[in-house]
Order: C-alpha cells, then structure tokens, then sequence
C-alpha cells in the first residue's frame, strides 16, 4: 500500500514539474495579495507589523485555494480516475496522495516565501517561528480541507463556485488560531495552546479527509 502511496505522489510530482507555472501562478499571487495590505492599510509601519500575522494567513488561505478547482478535474475527465479505481486502488489513498502532492507543490512554497513576505510587512525576525510552525501545522490541514471539498463537488455543476463556499467555513479556525499564535508569540505571550490546537486540528484532518474525499471521488467515478 506504502509502494502505491508514493507512486501516485511521484506521479503528481512530475505533472506539477511539466506544469510549473501553476506553482509560481500561486506564489505571485500570495505575494500580490499580501503586498496590496500597504497600499489599503497605508504606511504605518506599527500599523503593518502589528497585523503582519492575519494578512500573512489571510494570503496563504486565499492561495491554496487557487489550484482545488482542478485537483481531481483532469483524472475525472482523461479516465485515469476510473482506470485507478478499477485496478482496486483505494479511493481514499488517491485521494490523499492529491493531498500531499497539493502540499508539496502550494502550501510548502507559501510556507517558504511567508518569512520575506512577513519582514516586507514589519516583523521582526526574532518573532518569525510561531508564524512558520503555525504555517507548518496549518496549511497541511488547508490541503486535505481543500482536498475533502474539492472531492465533495466534483463532476457537480458550478462546482468551482462551490467550493470556496464550502472550504472558507471549515478553514476559519485554523486561520484563526494559525493568526492567534503568531500575535501571542510577537507580544511575548505563550503560543503552546494555539499550536497544540493546530496540530489537534492536522491529526483530525489527516484521519477524516482523505476517507471523506475518498468517497467523494468514488460517488464522482460512479456518476
């Protein structure tokens, strides 16, 4: 089962590779969206440093939103979906072997450019580590939400106007505590609480997403 998992994550990793652009279309976005604050918040810069943290996950949430939409469309459509469920591949396992590829390829390169996009905002790089272990528990957990929801509507119509609509509520508390715990550590403040609940929040998901998108994918082989 181990061999087939990093198969199919190998298999996404070299599609991510022929295509890039799609990885960088979702850095230039995070750093776009997040270089837009200055100019609405204008040029206090304790103004900035002080709501560095939530712009920096606001951002982050918004960008791994940008490739659900297609995260399984392409199996569904080319046949390879029903080809992989019919050699008796656990839907749940393709389903989570999207997951990890779509982390790999989104949200370790947000979690990569969020230190240069924080010290554009203000941060001190001593405060720094609650925001990157925050991010570290928070956008895995984004992924398999995204997954679970993106496998949920897909083959459905106007699926990709519904997806954001399911994914937003189900991510707000991780953006909340993510947010949470990088204020507590920039004011000098135990952070411990919030990160044990963003790593309760990852162990949740990890267990319930992939089954759940696994069933979603299975439902859309059928249909």
């Amino acid at each position: 089962m181990n061999t087939i998992l990093f198969g199919l994550i190998g298999r996404e990793l070299r599609l991510a590779l022929r295509h890039g652009a799609d990885t960088l279309a979702v850095l230039l976005f995070f750093l776009l969206c997040g270089s837009l604050f200055p100019l609405a918040l204008g040029p206090s810069q304790e103004l900035l440093r002080r709501m560095a943290p939530g712009i920096v996950w606001v951002c982050a949430l918004l960008a791994t939103l940008l490739p659900l939409d297609r995260l399984f469309g392409n199996e569904l459509e080319d046949g390879s979906l029903d080809q992989l469920l019919l050699l008796g591949v656990p839907p749940s396992l393709v389903a989570g072997a999207k997951i990890v590829a779509h982390w790999l390829t989104t949200g370790l390169p947000l979690l990569l450019a969020a230190s240069p996009m924080a010290i554009m905002l203000g941060m001190k790089p001593a405060d720094l580590a609650p925001l990157l272990i925050g991010l570290l528990l928070g956008t895995p957990t984004l992924s398999l939400i995204g997954g679970m929801a993106a496998a949920t509507v897909l083959g459905a119509r106007r699926g990709g106007v519904l997806l954001p609509l399911l994914v937003l509520p189900l991510a707000t508390p991780v953006l909340i505590f993510g947010a949470a715990a990088a204020y507590a550590g920039q004011f000098g403040q135990s952070d411990l609480v919030e990160l044990d609940l963003l790593g309760a929040f990852l162990a949740l998901s990890a267990l319930l997403c992939p089954l759940a998108a696994g069933t979603g994918l299975r439902a859309a082989a059928a249909s």
